[in-house]
């Protein structure tokens, strides 16, 4: 049933000469309560789309080539330099990964709130450029320096202190500025315009193909400079390339549409379970239609209202119209009445949550290619032709390939001849194309088990710390976790920027985020249960101080089995999801999948 909408202008407003002249020039003017760098309503020629996009994917390619160029070769400093041991250091890396991946639910809100994501982007990457400044300094500056003594038996207090203060400032700046960047981005394209609707599809895929050229570039030319040249003319490298990177962003200024910020998106989702919960005693309307709606969202030019759905019917009495209140259109108290749309904007965030939760064991597993797959290529030979000698962190790159030739397969090949078989304008659900990545991942971790066993068996014939076994055994588990990656991660993005109401679309990119930030938390937290659990009686760790002495292919094996019951327990609760779906500007109701039936995986 539809559900009744009051106006605050006179009768007849919703199809008025102002809702025919917008349709008439939506070809002229984008109306989707985005504005342009002066303001005013952006013309559909001259802003936005790849014309935009492109400014903002320079930037993010920048900073992924300075975030994975020091990620992915941390694990090696902090083992090689600063003298932690295995297990240390692979906690301190999911430590450090997972606060960066946490703190932009911090940066989303403040961008979707207060400074917009714009303002947010250039406060971010000066954080950002700041941190890199002081991992300079720890460089740089003989007092800061790592070793002061020959041989070198350790790290001075004062290094670790500005090394870590620099890498968390990088943190911040992270957290600023991935939420802010990918939203940013995606806002470029109107979703009311079918032409760029289909864009904003391929937008994610061309997203995370710049991304994986800057961690591409990252984790091979930086980490070489890292290993061969020094970590000094590295960082000065990469904040000269950030530093670039925010010029271009800024050059692209003219060309951006932006969201102006209006006040928090949760304050009005607080205000719904209050006004729940004060009306608990009510009955539920026979009528959905006797709900309480407003057309300030239409009036408002945002256009999106959300219809409403049976589900977690307790929250519908916040929009129950009590009889009392006298003249509610003008003065309703909002914490005692709630539209439909801000109702069901709560159950959105609601029913993401089982999602969220499954997909976090897909993370854990995830977190190994940057700490313990890095390791293990730091034991293996990896002299390709003659006497050149790949830095460990490179092997990285291998799943940066993987993730570019999935993303490319996807958006060229696989897609348009979906869409041809399914009629889904998307050729198949958010949700299934997660569920395939989630599966890739499964088969990684077995033959990661596989490959660790087979490197230990080498190690224990040869009685040496780095074996002859070559480099390239680990590149099948690298590829294809990244080929998984183009499923699961760029699904991730885009379910999470999709399915959230749309005024947090920068704290919808950071519930993606905050899934690779659980996961290392829970990665760190495995690490030391298991390394716990394996040494009681006497036993050698699962976790040695010398990898060969590790039982890594037992922890692998470990993964696999409780990433293979995930998938069951995901594909439980996908079946049972419900996507969004809105009210376009003439009041038909969307599925947000471009398809009709909603429940399927």
């Amino acid at each position: 049933m539809a559900t009744h909408v009051y106006d605050k202008e006179p009768a007849g407003w919703f199809n008025s000469k102002k809702t025919k002249e917008m349709k008439d020039d939506n070809e002229k003017w984008v109306h989707d309560s985005s504005v342009d760098h002066k303001g005013n309503v952006p013309q559909r020629s001259s802003t936005g789309a790849w014309k935009a996009a492109l400014f903002i994917i320079a930037i993010e390619f920048g900073e992924r080539l300075s975030f994975f160029g020091l990620s992915t070769n941390l694990m090696i400093y902090l083992t090689k330099v600063l003298h932690e041991e295995l297990k240390t250091a692979a906690k301190t890396v999911n430590f450090w990964s997972g606060v960066t991946t946490m703190l932009p639910l911090i940066g989303g809100f403040i961008a979707d709130s207060y400074l917009g994501r714009f303002s947010t982007i250039l406060c971010s990457s000066f954080i950002y450029i700041g941190g890199l400044g002081l991992l300079i300094l720890s460089q740089l500056v003989p007092s800061l320096k790592p070793c002061r003594t020959s041989p070198c038996l350790g790290s001075s207090k004062l290094h670790k202190i500005v090394f870590f203060l620099g890498l968390y400032f990088i943190s911040i700046g992270t957290g600023g500025h991935r939420p802010s960047l990918e939203s940013f981005g995606a806002d470029q394209f109107d979703e009311d315009h079918p032409k760029e609707r289909k864009q904003k599809m391929s937008y994610f895929n061309w997203w995370n193909f710049g991304l994986c050229a800057g961690l591409l570039l990252g984790v091979t030319f930086v980490v070489y400079i890292q290993d061969n040249v020094s970590w000094l003319i590295c960082y000065i490298v990469l904040a000269t390339i950030m530093g670039i990177a925010v010029v271009i962003f800024l050059v692209g200024r003219p060309f951006y549409r932006y969201r102006v910020p209006k006040d928090s998106p949760l304050t009005p989702m607080v205000r719904v379970l209050v006004a729940a919960i004060a009306k608990r005693h009510l009955h539920h309307p026979s009528n959905s239609g006797e709900l309480y709606e407003i057309a300030e969202t239409v009036k408002n030019d945002e256009m999106r209202l959300l219809p409403h759905t049976d589900r977690f019917r307790f929250l519908d009495k916040a929009a129950i119209i009590e009889h009392d209140e006298g003249g509610f259109e003008m003065k309703h108290n909002p914490w005692r009445l709630a539209t439909v749309t801000q109702v069901e904007e709560l159950k959105l965030i609601i029913n993401m949550i089982p999602i969220w939760l499954a997909v976090i064991p897909f993370g854990v597993s995830v977190a190994q290619s940057s700490t313990f797959f890095v390791k293990q290529c730091a034991t293996m030979d990896r002299k390709l032709t003659g006497s050149f000698e790949v830095p460990p962190a490179s092997i990285f790159s291998l799943g940066a390939i993987g993730m570019i030739a999935s993303v490319t397969m996807y958006d060229r090949i696989l897609v348009p001849f979906l869409r041809r078989l399914t009629g889904n304008e998307r050729g198949i659900s958010i949700l299934q194309r997660i569920g395939i990545g989630m599966v890739f991942c499964v088969v990684a971790m077995v033959i990661a088990a596989i490959v660790e066993a087979k490197r230990l068996s080498v190690a224990h014939e040869e009685q040496s710390k780095v074996v002859s076994m070559s480099m390239l055994w680990l590149a099948p588990q690298y590829v294809i976790l990244g080929f998984g990656d183009g499923f699961s991660l760029v699904g991730l993005q885009e379910y999470f920027y999709d399915q959230v109401p749309d005024r947090m679309r920068s704290l919808g990119i950071a519930f993606y985020l905050s899934v690779i930030g659980a996961a290392n938390f829970l990665s760190s937290l495995l690490i030391t249960v298991v390394d716990h659990v394996t040494e009681k009686g006497g036993r050698t760790s699962w976790f040695a101080k010398d990898l060969n002495k590790s039982r890594l292919d037992k922890f692998f094996w470990l993964l696999a089995i409780l990433d293979a019951l995930n998938v069951v327990v995901y594909v439980f609760v996908a079946r049972r999801y419900s996507y969004k779906s809105v009210q376009s500007k003439v009041g038909i109701t969307n599925s947000s999948d471009g398809d009709d039936d909603d429940s399927r995986v």
